[in-house]
């Protein structure tokens, strides 16, 4: 039993949730609420999460390691100095600076001619990659609504810091890029977008899907792929991501069932993708095999990640949200 093609397992349908009604006095995302139209499909909504949690999810920003120059101001500081309204050093006048910016306080006391430095703030692009290939339905709890659920999260995250979010869905041979949103006022149409994912029909090549959704995607900052990587060129899709400039997170997400699988004596394993099967006689010997390819399979990819300046997360489609958000990225410094 090897962890690296296309898991084979029963497909699950979606769990269906209520739509979202947040009651938030005198906050934009309210207003917004109630000025938008109804977005959300009615009979999906993996993505409500009550009051106190988003109010959490504010105090925290997704972190970068090196900052970037952004395209326009927002919340994060730039590398280059600017005309914001923090102060940050002085620097001696040469000519051609802007008259404005010398300090005449300073030119007073000490007949020396000094500009006056200020932090420029501004944004990044938050590029949320989820994997929609017929895999990722598999399981439970269903990875999809983790992944989901997580994109969510990261998502309002991203959007309260003012970065500017992009959501591309993994699917086939495409990646199908949905517009950059900024603002807390927008995370219905995030949690609409991210309801209105369906699973791809048929086999999904993820290097291809992840090549053209980067092709596709604007402005740099950071990249989070949530996928379960069950893709024999899933190595690939690292170094790919990797390699467009942003930095990436990977949340290499697995059900329970994958992690460690409950089953024994002769089977047919069949692929949710390409419904291929494959028999197989199941029994400790097999399961301690599998268990130990997983684990160096999972090892390999951390490796790799770690090589291309990377954050590789793997979780269990059973961790709560809110240990994913509050503890494990946090620990990992993707979030703070």
């Amino acid at each position: 039993m090897d962890p690296t093609p296309r898991t084979p397992s029963t497909q699950h349908a979606p769990t269906t949730a209520r739509d979202a009604a947040i009651e938030r006095p005198g906050d934009p995302v309210l207003a917004a609420q109630r000025q938008r139209p109804d977005l959300l499909p009615a009979e999906l909504d993996p993505t409500v999460f009550d009051e106190a949690f988003l109010r959490q999810l504010e105090r925290l920003k997704l972190l970068l390691r090196q900052p970037v120059r952004g395209g326009l101001k927002g919340g994060r500081r730039s590398v280059k100095r600017g005309r914001s309204v923090e102060f940050a050093d002085y620097r001696d006048y040469v000519p051609g600076d802007d008259l404005r910016q010398l300090d005449w306080n300073v030119y007073a006391r000490l007949e020396r001619l000094f500009v006056k430095l200020f932090v420029e703030e501004e944004d990044v692009t938050v590029s949320l990659f989820v994997d929609a290939s017929a895999s990722m339905a598999t399981g439970s709890p269903d990875k999809l609504q983790f992944a989901k659920r997580a994109a969510a999260a990261l998502g309002y995250i991203g959007l309260a810091s003012e970065d500017r979010v992009q959501l591309t869905v993994l699917g086939g041979r495409a990646g199908r890029r949905r517009n950059g949103l900024r603002g807390s006022g927008r995370v219905f149409r995030l949690l609409a977008d991210l309801s209105s994912i369906v699973l791809a029909e048929g086999p999904t090549d993820l290097v291809a899907a992840a090549r053209h959704g980067a092709a596709q995607s604007r402005g740099r900052g950071l990249i989070i792929l949530i996928s379960d990587l069950l893709d024999p060129g899933a190595d690939r899709v690292i170094r790919e991501l990797a390699a467009t400039g942003s930095e990436l997170v990977i949340l290499h997400v697995l059900s329970p069932q994958e992690l460690d699988p409950r089953l024994e004596g002769d089977l047919r394993l069949i692929d949710v993708e390409t419904g291929d099967g494959v028999d197989v006689t199941v029994d400790l010997a097999t399961l301690d095999a599998y268990r130990a390819r997983l684990a160096a399979w999972r090892e390999s990819l951390a490796g790799l990640a770690a090589r291309r300046q990377a954050s590789y997360i793997p979780v269990g489609s059973d961790l709560p949200l809110a240990d994913l958000i509050f503890a494990e990225l946090r620990r990992r410094r993707v979030a703070g």
